[in-house]
């Protein structure tokens, strides 16, 4: 099995979520509303925002899934989710993310949350193909403060 080159670069941020992965958190962490950052063609859940709508500007509502893109601006996304969560807005977000533990973002945000390391390599689906990631993964969950919580 070879990887393909397109991973290796940074061609395209968009990595779409392995659909067996989703349903697996989608089962023990939701059921999912909204998936912030998505494309039309690999939104998991029915309440999105695709590029065009640019999820980072949005506000966050219920339990969200969050594969952000694998870019530059990834400690964005993940400020945001911690964000969401921290303001009450969102019950819990839970984050698909490369495992960069070298990284700030890393450091600062995702080791305030859950944090499982995925075995192996994420099989992603990109440009019609499967292709196993040339990184680790890792799912960063991030709950609701019960303070926090907006009341009826």
């Amino acid at each position: 099995m070879s990887i393909n080159p397109g991973m290796m670069s940074s061609t395209t941020p968009e990595w779409a979520t392995p659909q067996e992965l989703f349903d697996r958190l989608n089962r023990q962490y939701g059921p999912f509303t909204l998936d912030p950052c998505c494309t039309e063609a690999n939104a998991k859940c029915a309440e999105r925002f695709t590029v065009a709508e640019d999820g980072l500007e949005q506000k966050w509502t219920g339990r969200v899934f969050m594969n952000p893109p694998y870019g530059r601006k990834i400690g964005k996304w993940i400020w945001k989710a911690y964000c969401a969560t921290r303001s009450g807005e969102a019950e819990i977000v839970v984050c698909l993310v490369p495992a960069r533990t070298d990284t700030a973002w890393w450091h600062d945000l995702c080791m305030t949350g859950e944090v499982e390391f995925i075995r192996g390599r994420v099989y992603f689906e990109q440009e019609g193909k499967s292709d196993r990631a040339p990184f680790p993964s890792a799912i960063v969950v991030f709950r609701c403060w019960p303070d926090r919580r907006a009341t009826p």
